[in-house]
């Protein structure tokens, strides 16, 4: 075999997600990687040796605005920090996390670290000395360290391609960052297979070694059976679970394990009633249904009737009108997340307006109530991943309010013409990219409704 045939085989056989193939002197490879990082800053050109990975994301740090000398920024701390960990997911998994890693991190003089699936670090925890280097570039619980803040680094590129991955010293896109390395893996929600989050172990150049990798990939699936085996089963006989946030129809879930599909009215009378566990007297229900004051009582126990049949023995009352079990709802998530300062959180368990298909007045209270309390937190928290998510979603393309506070922000020009765009709009007439209720009368236009 010649030995160019020889080097491309040794290419081909190579791992891109690992950091330094074997027999790789370090220091010449942080040379050369400083080398093509400077090019790429000058140039917007990736030169050898730099991996694929690591030349996508630079790339990608580029476009969404990073700057090689930027810093992360720390946007939660105090009580606001130990609001959303208490609430997120991974908090279940950390005793996990410090059995597995601690240790290690420890005495070999590396940080652990937990992120959000934004990127948002939760926990840094190891020893003292390296903590307190880390702290210097705000490696802290609370920062950002998604891709888009502060470019290139294993946990916020991990979470942003979904798969382990290392970084080794001078493929990190910020400087500051480049005397470190690490490696981290994406943990999911078994249940739905959504990225939660990422581990991380952060510390020197030895952690450029492939078992790194393999190790905090290890962990992650650890973490993901834990979260399986804590994951609440469904009680057989004691709970409804409701889903009826972006969609008109909401799907339930019966006790029994069946689920059923539900029509827009009754959708609307179980949201309702969801709402009033103690139950609610038939004029109640009538007048928090209908709009039209011409409806008779007649009509809405005949739904009631469909609806009893539908959903089987009972699981609807009457005088009151009630639900005779507990009702789990994505509305409720929603709010006891905002509740507790989890805006990242509930952002993400947010599928959309509560039916929006839907004027029974309750349903348009609540419904505007949710959205305007979600879309309040966003503009206060000044989080410009989450402003970008509601506002590239159906039901904030016009959002005016979201867009001003998202180019504050995060100034791009794709981002600023959009703003100029709906400015333009709402000078042009009435009606249009004034907040949530255009918003959502555009999308419910666009959808059909």
């Amino acid at each position: 075999m010649s030995p160019a045939a020889s080097l491309s085989r040794e290419a081909d056989l190579s791992d891109p997600w690992v950091a330094l193939e074997p027999g790789t002197d370090p220091a010449e490879r942080v040379r050369a990687l400083r080398r093509a990082h400077e090019r790429f800053t000058e140039a917007g050109t990736v030169a050898r040796p730099v991996r694929s990975v690591v030349a996508e994301s630079w790339r990608r740090s580029a476009r969404a605005g990073v700057g090689p000398d930027g810093t992360a920024c720390v946007e939660l701390t105090g009580g606001d920090l130990g609001a959303y960990r208490a609430e997120h997911p991974l908090a279940s998994v950390m005793p996990l996390f410090r059995e597995l890693m601690g240790t290690f991190a420890a005495d070999g003089e590396h940080l652990l670290a937990v992120c959000d699936a934004q990127g948002r670090l939760l926990w840094v925890e190891g020893h003292p000395s390296t903590r307190r280097a880390a702290d210097r570039m705000n490696f802290v619980p609370g920062a950002r360290w998604s891709e888009s803040a502060v470019g290139t680094n294993a946990p916020g590129t991990a979470v942003a391609v979904d798969r382990p991955v290392q970084v080794f010293a001078a493929e990190h896109f910020s400087r500051r960052v480049q005397p470190w390395t690490c490696a981290a893996a994406p943990v999911h929600d078994p249940r739905t297979g959504k990225v939660l989050g990422a581990v991380d172990i952060t510390g020197g150049d030895g952690l450029a070694h492939p078992h790194s990798l393999g190790f905090v990939q290890a962990v992650a699936r650890a973490a993901e059976s834990q979260l399986a085996l804590l994951a609440p089963v469904p009680a057989a006989s004691d709970t409804l679970e409701l889903t009826a946030l972006g969609r008109d129809e909401a799907r339930l879930l019966l006790p029994s394990g069946r689920s059923v599909g539900l029509s827009r009215r009754h959708s609307e009378i179980v949201v309702v009633l969801s709402r009033h566990p103690e139950g609610l007297t038939g004029d109640a229900l009538l007048c928090a249904l209908y709009e039209d004051e011409s409806v008779t009582p007649v009509t809405l126990r005949a739904e009631l009737a469909r609806l009893r049949r539908l959903l089987g023995p009972g699981l609807l009352e009457s005088r009151p009108y009630r639900l005779a079990v507990p009702v789990v709802s994505d509305v409720a998530v929603v709010e006891r997340r905002l509740g507790t300062g989890a805006v990242a959180a509930a952002v993400t368990a947010y599928a959309g307006p509560l039916l929006p298909g839907s004027g029974a007045p309750a349903v348009v209270r609540l419904r505007r109530r949710l959205s305007d309390g979600l879309r309040t937190a966003l503009v206060a928290r000044r989080d410009p991943d989450l402003l970008a998510r509601w506002a590239h979603a159906p039901w904030g393309e016009d959002d005016l309010d979201v867009w001003r506070a998202l180019a504050a922000v995060r100034p791009t020009a794709a981002v600023r013409a959009r703003l100029a765009e709906l400015d333009a709009e709402l000078s042009a007439g009435p009606g249009r990219g004034q907040g949530p209720g255009a918003a959502s009368a555009t999308w419910l236009q666009r959808s059909g409704f």
